[in-house]
């Protein structure tokens, strides 16, 4: 039975999968994955070190960088959902290793959203007004209420754990396929890896 040609026309447009991730992609990755771990390096910095200039300082470069995560990451996901297929995973993948792929980089755009926004939410509840890297002025999206901030602020600190448990398990995923199974989804995602044309 020979298949409908729609379905030949889609497949047609969708082409094969691709060798490695397209360039936007990479970038967006790299450029995420580093903000992220400078935030946490400035939040624990911040968050230890006495009460001066420095310490000040020190939360608007958090929180500023917050937000162009925040900005990042949804630019990361227009970006993939315009962007030409993703490479596919590999064959030698159980259904179950691929649920949990699907699942875990889900909940890591989940954990890269509310991280910030909880933060955003922090901020507002404090009553204080602030100027992402001291020159524009950050919206309030909450009323100040003490009560509030310190539950945010809890909040954010749980997803902040809960960001750096997925990561580790993200990371070491990753080292997974690369040492122990050799497979390409480490190296697909690498900025020397070409997309295949």
């Amino acid at each position: 039975m020979r298949p409908k040609p729609s379905s030949i026309d889609a497949s047609r447009r969708a082409g094969p999968a691709p060798a490695a991730w397209n360039g936007g992609v990479k970038f967006f990755h790299w450029l995420v994955a580093l903000l992220i771990l400078v935030q946490f390096a400035l939040g624990w910095l911040a968050v230890g070190w006495r009460l001066s200039p420095t310490k000040l300082d020190l939360f608007v470069w958090h929180k500023s960088i917050g937000v162009l995560v925040l900005a990042l990451v949804l630019l990361r996901l227009a970006w993939r959902l315009l962007a030409p297929p993703a490479p596919a995973l590999p064959a030698h993948m159980a259904a179950w290793e691929r649920a949990a792929a699907h699942a875990s980089h889900v909940l890591l755009y989940v954990l890269m959203l509310a991280l910030p926004l909880s933060g955003w939410v922090v901020q507002s509840t404090s009553g204080m007004p602030f100027r992402i890297f001291w020159q524009w002025p950050l919206p309030v999206i909450a009323a100040a209420d003490k009560a509030a901030s310190d539950l945010a602020a809890i909040v954010h600190l749980s997803l902040g754990i809960a960001l750096a448990a997925l990561l580790a398990v993200h990371i070491g995923a990753a080292l997974r396929h690369h040492f122990i199974q050799r497979d390409e989804v480490l190296t697909r995602m690498l900025p020397t890896r070409r997309r295949a044309s």
